[in-house]
């Protein structure tokens, strides 16, 4: 079966004027699945480096795999791939967490979430398969407004065969599934109570493989602020996929061309605050990937990239601001150091700038930024 690589699944001023933009600081909060944590880190503002907060880190579930944070940062909400739930996190004034218990059941293997913008609801791809049973859903949450508490939407809904990763359209109006054994894309109109509906012609079958086989492995899924183009990290044919989202209907239309050429094994994608590029992290090839995406969704690589990527690197996550770019390293190589990478963007070219890189205790799976 198709698994997952393991992943790092978050001042509109110029880099040498960061000095008096406002706070020195913010903070990040990374899961660490192989020591069951979750820390918190304080992310400088001019160098982009980790510092991990005292206190840190937290317990929770076994393995957690994925962070999201409310609008109003009051909770965070962790994903256990090793228990199958859910763990609710309150966020305090000194940014350490305290789990509110008791933890919600979900699927097998919860391996990514997705959050609306208004923090009303939570996604959750059910991947696992154990003891013969596999669940191949998506649960969906409603998120209590006062006190963070999650409560069922109606059942699970189906999707493809091993759902890896998962991510709601910047309106709200559409959500879109990785299946990665199967080589597919499941895409959902989400109503107003948060329910699902799937899209006529979904799933849509990637490129490379026929639906119940691995095919390319999609991997990773992102969407541009506009809403008019999907890209999708394929991890086992060393290409992204690129579609055009139908802004009435979210029916997906295949870019000419596509899938185009990357790295070695590109794990997550990523676009940069404009829409204007993307960022592909290639697993094995230790390196990240900058395009520029044309008119018509056409990825044009920028001079000067790749960008090398300590080894290993899993996930490309851009700062609220836009100004940054944080890669997590698995360093699954022998002498191999887990990190988190810093990247000035360029918000002008794309172009990447190396900064900072901070050295990790365990491999991060996901990351989430605090505004």
């Amino acid at each position: 079966m198709f698994k997952r690589a393991i992943l790092a699944t978050s001042f509109l001023c110029g880099l040498a004027g960061l000095v008096g933009c406002g706070s020195s600081h913010h903070t990040a909060y990374i899961t660490t699945p192989l020591n069951g944590s979750v820390s918190a880190f304080r992310v400088d503002n001019h160098s982009g480096t980790f510092v991990e907060l005292p206190g840190s880190p937290y317990q929770g579930g076994i393995s957690p795999s994925v962070i999201l944070v409310d609008p109003k940062q009051k909770f965070a909400y962790v994903s256990n791939g090793g228990e199958n739930d859910v763990s609710q996190f309150k966020i305090n004034g000194n940014f350490s967490l305290t789990e509110v218990l008791p933890r919600v059941p979900t699927g097998t293997n919860p391996s990514s979430m997705a959050m609306d913008s208004a923090g009303k609801f939570l996604y959750v791809c059910n991947s696992g398969y154990i003891g013969g049973i596999a669940s191949n859903t998506v649960s969906v949450y409603s998120i209590d407004g006062s006190s963070g508490v999650l409560s069922p939407v109606g059942s699970p809904v189906n999707v493809g065969f091993n759902p890896v990763f998962l991510t709601l359209s910047p309106s709200g109006k559409f959500l879109y599934v990785a299946n990665g054994a199967a080589g597919t894309i499941s895409a959902f109109t989400v109503g107003s109570s948060g329910a699902l509906t799937q899209i006529q012609g979904s799933p849509y079958v990637l490129s490379g493989g026929g639906a119940g086989s691995q095919g390319p492995g999609p991997n990773w899924i992102a969407i541009n602020p506009a809403e008019k183009f999907l890209f999708v990290a394929n991890l086992l044919s060393n290409a992204i996929g690129a579609y055009v989202i139908n802004g009435t209907t979210g029916a997906l239309t295949e870019v000419p061309g596509q899938p185009f050429n990357t790295g070695t094994s590109p794990s997550s994608v990523t676009f940069d605050k404009t829409g204007n590029y993307i960022y592909v992290t290639n697993l094995t090839s230790n390196n990240v990937s900058a395009y520029a995406v044309g008119k018509t969704g056409v990825p044009i690589q920028l001079g000067g990239s790749p960008y090398s990527a300590g080894s290993n690197p899993a996930i490309a996550q851009l700062d609220p601001s836009g100004q940054f770019l944080y890669v997590g390293t698995q360093a699954a190589t022998s002498g191999g150091t887990k990190q988190m990478l810093s990247f000035y963007v360029n918000e002008q070219s794309g172009e990447l700038t190396p900064l900072m890189g901070s050295n990790l205790a365990s491999t991060p799976t996901s990351v989430f930024v605090l505004k």
